[in-house]
């Protein structure tokens, strides 16, 4: 029998869901505030009408482990300690937001996914196994981070040229180090690009249910495994 998934995209605005056999997206407000509790709360109140054996959740966090390493900079508090699995009564899954996303995006050989939003989100993908990535914050230069050139906060402070002429250098800079095959540019504002990088791709927001569904196919058991607390 074919399991049943249920995926959640959790952002700093608003948890997303979807089952594989609706194409319907459902969504709620998140917010500063948002608990584990109060999110699984919404999340079932929320499915209401839908079944499903399983779940997947995109957290705004570094996963290691299966565990989120602390909590999302813009979400409440509780993430690392909470026992998802037995919050959903179901099997469940987790990776960052961005690793639900690339897997989503993924159409074979060595892909990095870079997402444009709030920060920088980073994953790279190499034959259906997922490497997490936090590049956001390293280094790159005037004592700025990759997310300080191409975050939010630059675009609204140095406007959509001077940006998007940041986007293509660090795309170079990452690409460089990195060796994809392909890049797929996603995050909410990868669309004001008016050049697409070489070597790139937009994605879709709506590849995160993609993502959420496929992690529970064989092909990907070996790169994220069931969470148990």
């Amino acid at each position: 029998m074919e399991l049943k998934v249920l995926a959640i995209d959790i952002g700093g605005t608003n948890v997303k869901i979807r089952v594989d056999a609706d194409p319907e997206k459902r969504s709620f407000p998140s917010g500063t505030s948002l608990t584990p509790q109060q999110m699984v709360e919404g999340v079932l109140k929320l499915a209401q009408g839908w079944t499903f054996d399983a779940v997947s959740i995109g957290l705004p966090a570094p996963i290691s482990k299966n565990q989120p390493t602390h909590d999302p900079a813009n979400l409440g508090k509780g993430w690392v300690d909470f026992d998802y699995d037995n919050g959903f009564a179901k099997k469940v899954k987790l990776v960052n937001d961005a690793a639900m996303q690339a897997v989503g995006s993924y159409d074979g050989g060595r892909m990095l996914f870079l997402g444009l939003g709030t920060g920088l989100g980073s994953c790279l993908i190499a034959d259906h196994v997922i490497i997490p990535m936090e590049l956001a914050h390293m280094p790159y230069r005037k004592g700025k981070s990759f997310e300080d050139a191409v975050g939010v906060r630059a675009l609204k402070k140095h406007g959509k040229k001077r940006w998007e002429k940041e986007v293509h250098e660090v795309i170079e800079i990452i690409s460089a180090g990195l060796l994809p095959d392909y890049v797929v540019l996603g995050g909410g504002n990868a669309v004001r690009l008016k050049d697409i990088p070489k070597n790139c791709r937009l994605g879709d927001n709506a590849n995160a249910f993609t993502g959420g569904f496929r992690l529970w196919a064989p092909e990907w058991a070996k790169s994220v495994a069931v969470y148990h607390k």
